[in-house]
């Protein structure tokens, strides 16, 4: 980091770089869009990030993040959770929201999700402190049957598959993972609608 900038500059670009692919050069970018912004602008994104906080709550059961505004009883579950006409026999374990939004996308999935964090060192001992393990042992109720292990295909997604079908089964529950059909390597939140159907459709 150039360190000949202002404090304050600095401070921005520290924080900016802490998002996910964004690196110094990224970062300072970002600061000097802001320092050119309109007082509105600037307004509108401190707004936006006020409401975020005051907001946007992670569901109780999925962790999936919902406006609280719109869980009228106050249950803590977001809309999918929430909804009775969803198989709650059906499980799928998804790494992060951009996953579950791809596969809302595609209308073929019909059960609950539950998001299991971040899984890229789960090689390593100290990554299984960045997953939801204990939560999702928690949620193995009766009624579900079946959970769809809905991992990347990577080395991290593998990893986190065997590792999942091993913790999931003293509760004697179904566990399928998807089909072929998404490229070795690729993500689920770049995969188009057909491509998250077929694995669905294709789980095993």
């Amino acid at each position: 980091m150039n360190h000949m900038y202002p404090k304050s500059i600095q401070k921005l670009i520290e924080i900016f770089s802490h998002f996910p692919t964004v690196g110094p050069r990224v970062a300072s970018r970002f600061v000097f869009y802001l320092l050119k912004a309109q007082d509105s602008e600037i307004d509108d994104f401190i707004k936006a990030l006020h409401n975020l906080r005051k907001e946007i709550r992670p569901c109780t059961f999925c962790f999936n993040p919902f406006d609280v505004r719109d869980d009228e009883q106050q249950t803590g579950l977001c809309a999918i959770c929430r909804d009775a006409t969803r198989d709650m026999t059906l499980l799928c374990i998804v790494e992060k929201e951009s996953d579950l939004e791809q596969l809302e996308k595609t209308k073929h999935y019909r059960g609950r999700y539950f998001l299991l964090g971040k899984i890229n060192d789960i090689l390593r001992k100290e990554g299984l402190q960045s997953i939801k393990a204990q939560e999702l042992k928690s949620r193995m109720a009766n009624e579900i049957k079946e959970v769809i292990l809905a991992l990347n295909p990577t080395t991290e997604g593998e990893a986190g598959v065997l590792y999942l079908e091993r913790l999931l089964k003293p509760y004697g529950k179904k566990v399928t993972r998807l089909g072929r059909g998404l490229p070795v390597g690729g993500e689920l939140e770049y995969a188009d609608d057909e491509t998250i159907r077929g694995a669905l459709e294709g789980r095993r």
